[in-house]
């Protein structure tokens, strides 16, 4: 693959932070965007909100990804941290998709997002083709957050949409907190436990979106969850058995609803997604499923 030149928002986040090191890894040029002072040739001072960034850094770019974005976790009862959710990733995505297609379109442009988009769907199999339903927080925050993209898609820019599930590893969330949980014998399913839990291993988010950035026929959302999803409860009975305690624990879905506030649905919604753009784009997976998933994110 002949190398190309860079440019990351949201370097600075764990998932950011494993993509740099393996597209630098790669031979390619990486660029970092960053909310200081830069340090270094590899980093580059930047403003979202007041839409400042080197405009020639941003011409000259390959390919453009965006990762940024306040954490997922946090308190859903607050309004400003639901508000902060939304802007950080719609505000990000919006700057440099316009900053693309100034550019006349030039570079391909990965956005991040979330496989939230589709909303519960039941046992229904999920792929890129499928429907975004329901008023779920983060639904309704994928949805604008992939609309603001849509700048470099006009300008004629190849456009990748990275539905994310859940990357479980053991030094981040969601599986950091998890597996302490189900350590201390705490651990059980969600509501019935029969919702499918989109998940995908550290490896193949960042081999998932190495591949889109060096494939140019690859464009359009891309799943990147593991090929077979499980239910909240083959999830818990696996997590469990790695860790070496029970899981009897059973947390009724309206006391849920009740705690988790808009982020409710995302714990009782069903998922049961493919990634079918990246297999057809002949990207293997390493972790297929819940077990081999969970083993490698526990390490």
């Amino acid at each position: 693959m002949p190398s190309q030149t860079i440019v990351i928002a949201g370097a600075s986040g764990f998932l950011g932070q494993h993509l740099t090191e393996a597209l630098r890894g790669r031979g390619h040029t990486v660029t970092t965007l960053v909310r200081r002072a830069a340090s270094g040739p590899g980093e580059s001072t930047w403003d979202p909100y007041a839409g400042r960034y080197d405009r020639a850094l941003l011409e000259a770019a390959d390919v453009v990804v965006n990762l940024a974005g306040t954490p997922t976790l946090g308190n859903p009862h607050s309004e400003r941290w639901a508000r902060e959710l939304r802007e950080s990733r719609v505000t990000t995505t919006r700057v440099l998709a316009e900053a693309v297609a100034a550019a006349g379109g030039r570079a391909s442009y990965l956005a991040g997002n979330g496989i939230s988009y589709y909303g519960d769907h039941g046992d229904a199999v999920l792929t890129e083709a499928s429907d975004s339903r329901g008023q779920a927080l983060l639904t309704q925050v994928t949805r604008e957050w992939q609309a603001a993209a849509e700048p470099a898609a006009e300008a004629g820019a190849r456009l990748v949409v990275l539905r994310t599930a859940p990357v479980m590893d053991r030094r981040s969330a969601p599986l950091k907190q998890l597996s302490l949980v189900f350590k201390a014998g705490l651990g059980g399913r969600l509501g019935s436990g029969k919702q499918h839990m989109a998940m995908v291993s550290l490896a193949d988010w960042v081999g998932g979106v190495v591949h889109a950035a060096e494939h140019a026929t690859l464009a359009g959302p891309v799943n990147l969850c593991c090929p077979e999803t499980p239910t909240n409860a083959e999830f818990t009975r696996t997590l469990a058995r790695l860790v070496h305690r029970p899981a009897f624990a059973a947390v009724p879905g309206p006391l849920l609803g009740l705690a988790a506030g808009p982020m409710g649905p995302e714990l009782l919604g069903s998922l049961n997604v493919r990634p079918a753009a990246l297999e057809a784009a002949g990207y293997s997976f390493e972790h297929r499923d819940v077990e081999a998933v969970l083993r490698a994110g526990l390490g």
